[in-house]
């Protein structure tokens, strides 16, 4: 054991001694070399040995994938549920009332009223239709303390034919109407200068009855592509039993251009009228008084809307020819309309600055005052200018409003006033103060009027407006019989069902007149015609959706107020009638 351990350290000296003997020799130059760093190594990322992203498979080594199929092995099973069949609630509906496309009214009351209309209307193949209508409403007079018939019929007859289709549609109309009035408004002091006998005589000598007939036809196209859009012209004959005579045409085509998303509308106007009268109001004349105005008219306008504004920028220029006389003139008015939202539907502004030249007629006249002397002149009403401001909108969503203020500028303006008289048993029957003639004068006018509307369920509905207006005059002493307050307001609801109700009241102010009798009188006065005041109500009964039955109550206050002067209307009046709808 000791032997081995001292062989072993003698082993290991030896070898070591080997080794360093063999590293080194004693005394040995080994040499020199110069060495030049350049650049300091820095390694970057491309100079390491990168995986590729898909590795290369050795295919021999890998077993392809057995495919599996699957398959599902059902049978029927037994069941004894039975599911409930579900059910809608019932909703309870509204019987849609049926429309019907004709009427027939009659109606009857106190005064000898009779009032009756009917209208029929029946579609026919190819778009076609054909209607018409039958009016008549009359009256046996009985107004208290006149001396003169007071009775009075109104009777017309419309026919009318048209289409309707996609690009177009159209209609043609004949209408006659036959008028039949008397000039009962004899002045109060009539015959005051008579004696008793003389006053009778004369007054049961006057033959106060007059009539008016007129017969129309006209048309209407409208188209719904291209520029040219509506078309519509109509003639009328009207006439009366003193041998007067008018005649009446107007054409008014329409167009219509877009302009980068805006549009021009372009009308044109043609509207003539020519007639005559036998006699003069004094009868002195030897031939017949004629008249006639050819109006000749185009009123182009661009419409413009951007940023809530919505404006209407037009002029109209005419050119109005006298046929009997040679007052020739070319005017020019505004037609400028502008609106904006201040506060959406609730508050919108609106403004604008319109004119126009209205042709005036004997029988539009006669339709606001049918006891005119059948002796007029007769001539256009130059309206300059209608400037205007107002404020429109809604208070709530069932309460609309509407106020608005204006000033009017019209020069020859036509304004009716009573005519001077004499008590000569020669005159004519419309020549004892119980006629009226037309004045024309130049009128300034400043009004404001105001409308609310609410329906405050659907089966009660309110309405009242009023007009007030103050007149300033280059001629006459007054605006005669234009009144400076009107109001009028109406209400109507549904009770049940069956029963509904409705009232309409209103309001007239005072007007101004004046008559003589030039006999007595050589100085005219102004004659104040008082206020009235007028109250209407109905009532009606709906059997069933065919069958109603109404009663009408006007005037129920009684007062024989005067519309005109020396005019009183009758009193309180009852109406009852039955209106019945149907079908062919």
């Amino acid at each position: 054991m000791k032997f081995n351990f001292q062989n072993k350290i003698i082993t290991s000296l030896f070898l070591m001694v080997l080794q360093f003997s063999f590293a080194q020799k004693k005394n040995t130059n080994i040499g020199s070399e110069e060495v030049n760093i350049v650049k300091p190594y820095t390694p970057t990322v491309s100079d390491a040995s990168k995986i590729q992203e898909s590795p290369v498979l050795d295919d021999e080594g890998n077993a392809k994938k057995e495919t599996i199929k699957y398959s599902i092995f059902s049978f029927p099973v037994a069941s004894t549920f039975t599911p409930a069949k579900g059910k809608a609630e019932d909703v309870e509906k509204e019987a849609k009332e049926k429309f019907y496309n004709n009427y027939a009214t009659i109606a009857g009351g106190n005064y000898g009223h009779l009032n009756a209309e009917l209208f029929v209307n029946q579609d026919l193949e190819n778009n076609d239709y054909v209607g018409g209508m039958f009016r008549h409403f009359s009256s046996q007079g009985g107004i208290n303390n006149v001396t003169l018939d007071n009775w009075f019929y109104d009777t017309a007859l419309d026919a009318f034919y048209g289409a309707n289709y996609d690009k177009m549609s159209w209609n043609v109309d004949l209408g006659y109407q036959n008028q039949v009035y008397n000039w009962y408004g004899l002045p109060m002091d009539f015959g005051s200068s008579l004696s008793t006998a003389d006053r009778n005589t004369l007054i049961g000598n006057i033959d106060s009855k007059h009539s008016y007939n007129g017969i129309s036809l006209g048309g209407k196209m409208q188209f719904y592509e291209g520029a040219f859009k509506e078309l519509s012209l109509k003639y009328k004959h009207f006439a009366d039993s003193f041998d007067s005579s008018e005649n009446r045409f107007y054409i008014k085509p329409s167009l219509r251009f877009d302009v980068s998303d805006q549009f021009v509308k372009t009308d044109i106007i043609v509207d003539y009228v020519g007639g005559s009268f036998a006699k003069n109001y004094e009868n002195t004349n030897t031939e017949k008084l004629k008249y006639g105005f050819t109006n000749i008219g185009i009123a182009p306008s661009l419409n413009l809307q951007e940023n809530g504004w919505d404006v209407n920028l037009g002029v109209k220029l005419f050119y109005s020819m006298d046929r009997e006389g040679s007052d020739n003139r070319f005017l020019i008015y505004p037609n400028i309309n502008v609106s904006y939202p201040v506060v959406e539907d609730l508050m919108i502004f609106y403004a604008g600055a319109e004119g126009n030249l209205e042709q005036n007629s004997y029988s539009d006249f006669v339709s606001e005052n049918p006891f005119l002397s059948p002796a007029l002149g007769v001539s256009p009403t130059d309206k300059q200018y209608d400037i205007f401001a107002g404020l429109k909108g809604k208070l709530a969503s069932s309460v609309s409003y509407n106020l608005r203020g204006s000033y009017v500028n019209e020069r020859n303006k036509a304004l009716y006033r009573s005519n001077d008289y004499t008590e000569n048993v020669a005159n004519e029957d419309y020549a004892f103060g119980n006629s009226f003639q037309v004045i024309y004068d130049d009128v300034r006018t400043f009004r404001f009027s105001g409308d609310l509307k609410a329906d405050f369920s659907q089966n009660v509905s309110f309405g009242i407006g009023g007009t007030f207006s103050s007149y300033k005059n280059s001629v006459e002493q007054e605006a005669w019989n234009l009144p400076t307050v009107e109001v009028n307001s109406s209400l109507d609801f549904n009770i049940t069902p069956k029963w509904y109700a409705g009232a309409k009241v209103f309001y007239v102010g005072e007007r101004k007149d004046m008559q003589s009798n030039t006999d007595l009188v050589s100085e005219e006065t102004p004659v104040k015609l008082g206020s009235y005041f007028d109250l209407n109500s109905h009532v009606g009964y709906k059997y069933n959706s065919q069958l109603t039955g109404f009663l009408k109550l006007n005037n129920m206050t009684n007062k024989s107020y005067q519309k005109w002067m020396n005019y009183p209307v009758q009193g309180f009046q009852v109406l009852v009638g039955v209106n019945y709808k149907f079908d062919f």
